[in-house]
């Protein structure tokens, strides 16, 4: 463990002092830049001509913010990014980096950056940067009473609520994957939850959901007159996260005209609405998600390179319910405490171990599915395993043969009905699911819900 000096505890314990900035640059009229831009915030800055010096500083005083340019004669902003990681220093560090370098910008959120800057510094971008780092809340493992919780002591469940305290005091992009129903929107809701966002707007996209001609508009807005129909300015999805964050759901569904634009909104951090000439800054953190395999979209050219690469900074993969067999009865009966409404209802020990044995196409939201069904079916105050009706009806086809009970039990029979009515509409329609939710009269995002529910897969889809 790395040795605290006195200096340090002495500044940890001045409630009443200024937020303090440490500046790491080798150039002098930069420093003098960042500093003339930061003391009017009321900061007390101190700095360094160099690595070696910044890190004495570090050893020696509290600071609440470094922002350390990329590249110095003694090394590197990631050798400062590693020292304060190394030393568990609660401290965000931001680094400055040259106009373009993705690469080198990418690689310090990676090794722990809150954030980074390009040259030349924008000062609009830097005090909106030093406002964010600033609101960051100090470490803490205590959970807070009416916060949102990823139920289960798997490894692979404790992994990503580790991953997840982590993440949340950057400013990198996360990209969450995993099954559908595994928890992926509630993961991103913790990071933002944790994060010094908290308090700012947190807007979820479903981006399989949008029509590709309405993208554009949708994700940046447009101006009153842009086409027919703008008979007034709006705000895009970009515009209206300013400050905040901005969840792509399904992000795998974006065409391809769609990921350009989007790159070059996240690598400048400016918009520009249809119909507008200039371009408006926004500040937003950017998590993404989907249930497919975004690297292989990538192999097989359905999703740019260079825009896996600005999404996939920090990769989170939320485990199916199949890897936490020993965690189902505990969060089967933490949903059921939540849904029974202050009855005396208790699953059987039979009924446990039939969820224990059942492999969760849909996952958490097919659990929480069962248990509301299985509350409105029981009888009495105990729920069996009939109450559950886990058949292996939600894993076969259309042309499986149904119970000989014909119609019975009700519920299997209108899964099978309602299965097969979805299947011959993306039949009829070459599997366009928004043409076929058109057939079925119901709206795109209910189409994808049933789809979920009753676990019709893409490959079942393809065969």
């Amino acid at each position: 463990m790395a040795r605290v000096s006195a200096s340090y505890l002495e500044n940890t314990m001045s409630f009443n002092a200024p937020p303090r900035v440490l500046l790491v640059d080798d150039e002098p009229d930069i420093l003098e830049l960042l500093e003339l831009a930061l003391i009017p915030m009321g900061l007390e800055v101190e700095r360094a001509g160099n690595v070696h010096d910044a890190r004495k500083c570090l050893d020696s005083m509290h600071f609440d913010l470094c922002l350390t340019d990329m590249r110095m004669p003694d090394g590197a902003g990631l050798d400062l990014v590693r020292h304060i990681t190394e030393r568990n220093l609660d401290i965000p560090v931001a680094v400055i980096t040259a106009h373009g370098n993705t690469e080198n910008a990418v690689a310090a959120l990676k090794a722990g950056a809150f954030d980074y800057l390009s040259k030349p510094v924008s000062l609009e971008q830097l005090r909106t940067l030093v406002k964010s780092a600033l609101k960051l809340p100090p470490h803490s493992g205590t959970k807070k009473a009416g916060e949102r919780v990823l139920r289960g002591s798997s490894v692979a469940m404790q992994k990503a609520r580790d991953l997840i305290e982590r993440v949340a005091r950057s400013q990198a992009p996360v990209h969450i994957s995993g099954e559908s129903g595994s928890g992926k929107e509630l993961a991103a809701r913790l990071i933002v939850e944790k994060s010094a966002r908290h308090d700012q707007p947190f807007i979820a996209v479903n981006c399989g959901a949008i029509p590709e001609t309405l993208m554009e508009s949708e994700f940046f807005g447009y101006r009153k007159g842009a086409f027919t129909g703008a008979d007034k300015d709006r705000t895009g999805f970009l515009q209206a996260a300013h400050g905040g964050t901005l969840l792509l759901d399904e992000v795998a569904d974006l065409p391809i005209n769609m990921q350009v634009k989007l790159l070059r909104a996240i690598q400048e951090k400016s918009i520009r609405k249809v119909g507008a000439t200039e371009e408006e800054a926004v500040d937003v953190r950017i998590i993404s998600a989907t249930h497919h395999n975004l690297a292989e979209q990538v192999r097989q050219g359905k999703f740019r390179q260079d825009l896996f690469y600005r999404l996939n900074v920090i990769s989170l993969q939320m485990p199916s319910l199949r890897e936490m067999r020993d965690d189902i009865g505990e969060i089967a009966a933490q949903i059921l405490e939540r849904l029974r409404a202050g009855e005396i209802i208790t699953l059987a020990p039979e009924s446990l171990k039939a969820l224990a044995q059942y492999d969760f196409p849909g996952n958490v939201r097919e659990l929480e599915n069962i248990i509301e069904r299985a509350l409105a079916l029981r009888t009495g105050d105990t729920i069996t395993p009939n109450d559950l009706q886990l058949t292996p009806a939600a894993n076969e086809s259309q042309t499986d043969a149904p119970p000989s009970s014909g119609k019975y039990p009700l519920t299997d029979y209108l899964d099978r009905v309602e299965r097969e009515a979805i299947l011959d509409a993306l039949g009829q329609t070459g599997f366009n699911r928004t043409a076929a939710a058109r057939i079925l009269g119901v709206t795109f995002r209910a189409l994808r819900y049933r789809m979920e529910r009753l676990s019709i897969t893409d490959k079942e889809i393809s065969d």
